[in-house]
């Protein structure tokens, strides 16, 4: 509707020109346009020819062309943040853990400018314990695990340690390097993790367990989900 307006209203000007220079001229023709030009992302151009012998005006109305679905720029980019090629530690953590996930999703976000870090969210579908050191899900559930990439295997406040002096906070848990220090937060750390599911709101960990084992079996011989 919008864009008939403009071409009458376009047509009535020149129509108005003309009769005032004294010149009768024939019937404004407005054709149905024969020219589209989609332009690939945003915006169609819809160029209109109105034709009057003596008279030519062109006019391009913009409107929103439906593109294909297609993966964003940025939503690349975070694919290829939480993968990096030349990784030095990966991060193995509960991505239903909504407490969790504000400490991973600080690290992430730091870790843009040092691409060091590769996040294995355990929780999901596609984790393969083969690809972690054979770390099974239950296992890491139980507390924080982290990977080297010689492969060695850190846990509770060392992997904290070792994540954060990738991404230029190491200075937070420097302190801990001195075992008394070092004995007294694990100890604290340890009661964290036994409790962080009831803490969370989360079901205990063998309601987990088993309906995760119900999923498995469900999808087994499904292309349509992975345990």
């Amino acid at each position: 509707m919008a864009l008939r307006g403009a071409a009458f209203a376009v047509a009535s000007a020149a129509s108005a020109s003309s009769s005032l220079i004294g010149r009768r001229r024939s019937p404004f023709i407005l054709p149905i346009p024969h020219r589209l030009t989609l332009k690939s992302h945003s915006r169609t151009f819809l160029p209109i020819r109105i034709h009057q012998p003596g008279f030519r005006c062109q006019i391009r109305a913009l409107s929103q062309a439906a593109a294909e679905p297609a993966i964003s720029r940025k939503e690349e980019e975070e694919e290829e943040e939480q993968s990096p090629k030349d990784w030095k530690i990966k991060m193995l953590y509960d991505g239903d853990c909504p407490l969790c996930m504000r400490e991973v999703n600080m690290l992430r976000e730091r870790n843009k400018n040092y691409g060091t870090i590769k996040f294995i969210d355990i929780s999901s579908d596609d984790y393969s314990p083969q690809e972690n050191q054979g770390l099974d899900y239950e296992t890491v559930m139980g507390r924080i695990h982290a990977i080297l990439s010689d492969g060695t295997v850190v846990t509770d406040v060392e992997a904290f340690r070792r994540l954060y002096e990738q991404v230029g906070l190491g200075w937070v848990y420097a302190i801990t390097k001195y075992k008394p220090i070092g004995t007294l937060a694990d100890a604290i750390y340890g009661v964290w993790a036994k409790y962080r599911l009831q803490i969370t709101g989360r079901p205990p960990m063998e309601e987990i367990l088993e309906a995760r084992k119900k999923k498995g079996e469900v999808c087994k011989d499904s292309n349509a989900c992975k345990m």
